[in-house]
């Protein structure tokens, strides 16, 4: 029975894969997909009748189409033996025996004698695989990162240690498709029908890539807060996603080596929210005041406050409370401020110079006897 059940399988197989056969990208692919296996079409518009062909056979003559923002990577038996970066249609060919096809122009008799008795050898089924995969060279968004408690940073212009709670997202690239295969994909997703998708959550190879990623969120907020280029302000991070970005790589690239190693890159972040902890909020909000008070506008706040300073001790304490002032002046840096200047106090008068004027006053009628006493004796002080 079992003699029988391989010749048939074998002669079936052989004569099934002589056609030629359509390959393209399997439908409903989700967005974010990274690698999958190219599909053969069977049938279009309810024409075609190659169904029962091998899976990891690859007919000699068949058509490869690679649409935009697409790799195309081929593998015999396990091992990539090509790789396509452009778009295009390509047609299949190779000299492994299991490959070839009386329409390709392989012969008539040698395909089907040599590939019935080499299956023939492995129960009737093909001794070789051949595979084709897309691989994604778009940019893949969605990737998200988020920490649960604070992580700290030394923050150059805030010279001290800061915390945070953040939260974002980041669009990742496949820059090296064949470091990326190689080193980092696992064997379940090289079959037909799998889909290698960074933002599954069955995926424990994406999962990792989360794991890291929140591992070098400290570095890359300390790369970017101390980077003079980027203006040492965190209150930036926000505004900036190709610049963090940027930070995000380094720290990933010197923590993990996703580039050197992975053939991995993150392009762009986006930062939802960034929760500071209470210490590093007191810091801004002094950083803030400090800012508003900086050049002319800071000038003319403090001119004002001193001013208010003046008419309050005026008020309240009299010469006190203008040598209390004075001082903060000092303290604050308003000496070089414009002060207005108090007149001189009036010399008081000589008092036989003042009755000499009244005399003078008195003799003119100008004022009678009686105001003339009583000036007198005000200048005598009697």
């Amino acid at each position: 029975m079992g003699l029988i059940q391989a010749v048939k399988g074998a002669v079936g197989g052989v004569l099934a894969d002589q056609w030629k056969d359509f390959y393209t990208v399997p439908a409903g692919l989700p967005s974010t997909a990274a690698l999958f296996a190219a599909v053969p079409q069977g049938t279009n518009a309810g024409r075609g009748s190659n169904t029962s062909g091998s899976s990891n056979i690859i007919t000699n003559g068949s058509k490869i189409v690679v649409p935009e923002g697409y790799g195309l990577l081929l593998f015999q038996d396990g091992a990539i033996t090509g790789f396509v970066a452009e778009p295009g249609g390509y047609e299949w060919r190779s000299d492994d025996l299991n490959s070839q096809s009386i329409f390709a122009g392989d012969g008539i008799v040698t395909p089907l004698i040599k590939q019935s008795w080499e299956r023939f050898k492995f129960g009737g089924q093909p001794g070789g695989q051949q595979a084709a995969f897309f691989v994604s060279l778009k940019e893949l968004p969605d990737n998200r990162f988020g920490t649960q408690s604070e992580i700290y940073w030394d923050d150059g212009f805030l010279n001290t240690q800061v915390g945070a709670v953040t939260r974002g997202s980041y669009t990742l690239k496949i820059v090296d498709p064949i470091l990326f295969v190689k080193n980092f994909v696992p064997a379940a997703y090289l079959q037909p029908g799998k889909v290698f998708d960074f933002t599954d959550l069955d995926n424990a190879a994406a999962s990792q890539l989360f794991n890291e990623v929140v591992g070098s969120l400290a570095p890359a907020f300390s790369l970017y807060t101390n980077d003079p280029a980027k203006g040492n302000r965190i209150t930036k991070l926000q505004q900036d996603s190709l610049g963090f970005a940027q930070s995000l790589s380094a720290a990933v690239e010197q923590g993990y080596q996703w580039k050197s190693d992975r053939g991995l890159a993150i392009v762009k972040t986006a930062i939802v929210s960034i929760e500071y902890d209470a210490n590093t909020r007191e810091l801004l909000k002094t950083v803030q005041r400090a800012d508003a008070l900086s050049g002319g506008r800071g000038n003319s706040n403090l001119q004002a406050s001193v001013a208010q300073g003046i008419q309050s001790a005026g008020e309240n304490g009299g010469a006190a409370g203008l040598v209390g002032v004075g001082m903060a002046s000092g303290m604050f840096g308003a000496g070089s401020l414009q002060q207005p200047v108090a007149p001189a106090a009036p010399a008081a008068e000589d008092p036989v110079a003042k009755l000499k004027k009244a005399k003078e006053m008195l003799d003119l009628g100008l004022i009678t006897q009686d105001d003339y006493n009583a000036l007198k004796a005000k200048a005598l002080g009697l």
